[in-house]
């Protein structure tokens, strides 16, 4: 890289379109496993259904991750870089179109277009880099996923049971792998401390991986109301569902989510917390397709009492958002504000109550938990110099 990448550039945010799509498909899954069959939702077939969704999620984002760090590490405007966006773009929209069916008739389609991506990658990398040190890495790379691979296509033949096995194992070692710097035994290891990457271009991806995600709860709420018949009971679930989202951004860039760029520029390995930041935004991210989930439940079902596992939604994914936004806080800051886990005891404590009254009133609730937080956050920036970030790294 020559000189650094400023602002994302158009082909990113093209891609990250694709990911509108995609994490849409991912709630209309996780919403049929939780209502396709009468008193289904009570039932094992809810938490298998919701793990093999989490999985199909945890590939989307390896792939969006990995494109991401690419461009935040070599020039993005380089006809190789572009070539495995382009790549990546394209096979994450099958991956999207295959969602629906990915562990029936599609599966094989899924896979093929995730292990495309991941292989590529690295290999067009190694080609463009020739002689550069970083080569090596590369290769290192695309053994790993030649070989994690194997396990995407062979699981893809196989029945339900065997695909979520091999596909599992497939991603805890894709996973594993970037965590402890790619080892492959006779060609080494690398530390992620000594990469160096575009801090600031690579924490404006997370933020704008962030907004897709926040998008994605409002694309959600509004096609499930405009189904509905625009009663009393739809339209106050479909304007909590607003309040809530609108909360989430708040709490989201009050204030770490406004510099995260600065924290990764000052911290001393700014990889590290990239690497960090990855791991968090995943959570959040995770929070907010369970929350937009819920969005879709209740707004059908506004005056009807919920099952533990919808209501693990409405109130769950709102609680994991706020576990992965007090680590954000961490890893800007060094500190975590009381009113996080304040919040998040307070929606476990309402979990048992709310199963007794409509579903609507746990809308409320969250949308009450989170402007707490939102007042705390605001209150102890009043009259206060903008706090500059700390980076514990």
């Amino acid at each position: 890289m020559a000189n650094p990448p400023g602002r994302a550039t158009f082909l990113e945010l093209f891609f990250d379109l694709v990911y509108v799509f995609a994490l849409t498909r991912i709630s209309a899954r996780a919403f049929e496993d939780l209502t396709r069959e009468p008193g289904r939702e009570h039932g094992w077939g809810t938490v298998t259904g919701g793990g093999k969704t989490l999985l199909l999620l945890l590939a989307l984002w390896a792939v969006w991750q990995g494109t991401a760090w690419t461009t935040s590490r070599y020039d993005p405007y380089r006809v190789p870089l572009q070539t495995v966006v382009i790549t990546a773009l394209v096979c994450s929209m099958l991956m999207g179109v295959a969602i629906p069916r990915a562990f029936s008739e599609t599966a094989l389609m899924f896979a093929v277009a995730y292990v495309v991506t991941q292989v590529s990658r690295p290999l067009i990398l190694a080609v463009g880099l020739g002689a550069h040190p970083y080569r090596r890495l590369k290769m290192r790379m695309a053994v790993v996923f030649a070989v994690s691979g194997v396990l995407w296509i062979v699981g893809a033949m196989l029945p339900t049971n065997g695909q979520v096995v091999l596909w599992t194992g497939a991603l805890i070692l894709e996973y594993g792998a970037a965590h402890f710097g790619w080892p492959v035994p006779g060609l080494g290891r690398s530390k992620v401390s000594k990469w160096e990457i575009a801090g600031e271009h690579l924490a404006e991806r997370y933020q704008q991986f962030f907004l897709v995600a926040l998008g994605e709860t409002i694309l959600v709420a509004g096609f499930a109301y405009s189904a509905e018949p625009y009663k009393s009971g739809h339209a106050w679930a479909f304007g909590l569902a607003v309040a809530t989202t609108i909360m989430l951004w708040r709490i989201y860039v009050q204030r770490a989510g406004q510099i995260l760029g600065e924290a990764v520029m000052k911290a001393r390995h700014p990889a590290n917390i990239g690497r960090s930041a990855a791991d968090t935004h995943l959570v959040m991210v995770v929070g907010l397709a369970a929350t937009a989930i819920g969005y879709e439940l209740i707004i059908e079902h506004p005056l009807e009492q919920i099952p533990g596992p919808w209501l693990a939604m409405v109130l769950g994914g709102p609680a994991l958002f706020l576990l992965g936004r007090a680590r954000f806080e961490y890893e800007v800051f060094g500190r975590v504000s009381p009113s996080r886990w304040i919040a998040v005891l307070v929606l476990a404590a309402a979990a048992v109550p709310l199963l007794l009254l409509p579903g609507v009133a746990a809308t409320a609730v969250g949308v009450l938990v989170l402007a707490a937080v939102a007042v705390a956050d605001s209150r102890r920036a009043r009259g206060a110099p903008p706090e500059a970030a700390a980076p514990p790294f």
